[in-house]
């Protein structure tokens, strides 16, 4: 278990802790729901988490395999909905991966993609677009 101490600091704006490493994150509602948009919105950190998440967990089998993946970079999109009420629809992420990756190592990251705890935590309405591409 992890905690977190979270305060509302007010004009739409939270501050939490993560407890174990006392790191402080502000969030800020965005400027198209009343916020200022000044820092991650709490959507946004959910896209961050499931980008995060994939490449963390795809580190795990990298290290056990000796596959190098420092240098990925990952462009990540969020969608929200036109409608009531409002909430993420898509989520589109490219990880550009870094140079000679191996083919027989390819498989099994998109499996451990697929299987990182934030993706499998992802409500099935929300769309999910997962993208790698290889420089080679």
């Amino acid at each position: 278990m992890v905690h977190q101490n979270i305060t509302y600091i007010g004009e739409l704006r939270c501050e939490a802790v993560h407890g174990p490493s006392n790191i402080h994150l502000i969030t800020d509602a965005p400027t198209d729901n009343h916020g200022k948009g000044d820092s991650f919105s709490p959507t946004d950190l959910v896209v961050t988490a499931l980008a995060t998440c994939i490449i963390t967990t795809v580190g795990m089998i990298a290290q056990r395999e000796k596959v190098i993946l420092e240098g990925t970079k990952i462009y990540a999109e969020k969608h929200m909905s036109a409608d009531a009420p409002r909430r993420i629809v898509k989520v589109v992420l490219e990880f550009d991966m870094p140079k000679n990756i191996p083919l027989n190592f390819r498989p099994m990251l998109k499996a451990a993609a697929a299987s990182c705890p934030v993706k499998q935590s992802i409500h099935p309405d929300i769309g999910v677009d997962i993208q790698f591409r290889f420089p080679d």
